[in-house]
């Protein structure tokens, strides 16, 4: 389906959300979930407050469903930083970058809300951290520093 950051495909296994991936793909049998997927990806799209609801179930390290969850929980519109997540989980703030850039369901576990201290940090998705900066300003967020950094800063 179209996004604003490009077309994405979305998965879907025993009732939940598996992954958002960038891309083509053959187009998969409609589902009601893929339908609403479709549904509440609009209403992201026409509104960047808005929040999903839906059943998702992202493989992955405890520690990465951990972060995923910290994510899950920061709302539209704010930013936390790679360190400020890892202080909450005891962890580095390089290991909650590495969940980042794992997260099998971007967008909708809005890894794009955690930056870097200094700036915007990295994103995965296709268009990269330009796409993160355009996801932020969707949603109305301005990460720390993001006047002093014109570029991605290290986690």
């Amino acid at each position: 389906m179209p996004s604003p950051v490009g077309t994405i495909r979305v998965s879907e296994y025993d009732g939940a959300i598996v992954a958002v991936a960038w891309g083509d793909a053959d187009p998969a049998p409609a589902t009601p979930l893929l339908a609403e997927v479709q549904r509440q990806l609009a209403y992201y799209y026409d509104d960047g407050t808005y929040q999903f609801d839906l059943p998702l179930k992202p493989a992955g390290t405890e520690f990465q469903r951990a972060v995923w969850r910290v994510m899950r929980a920061i709302p539209a519109g704010s930013v936390r930083t790679y360190g400020e997540v890892a202080r909450e989980l005891v962890s580095a703030a390089r290991a909650v970058g590495g969940a980042c850039g794992a997260n099998p369901i971007p967008i909708i576990i809005p890894c794009h809300r955690i930056v870097a201290a200094s700036g915007l940090g990295g994103f995965s998705g296709e268009g990269g951290v330009e796409a993160k900066r355009q996801l932020l300003a969707h949603e109305n967020a301005t990460p720390p520093a993001l006047a002093l950094a014109n570029g991605p800063a290290r986690v």
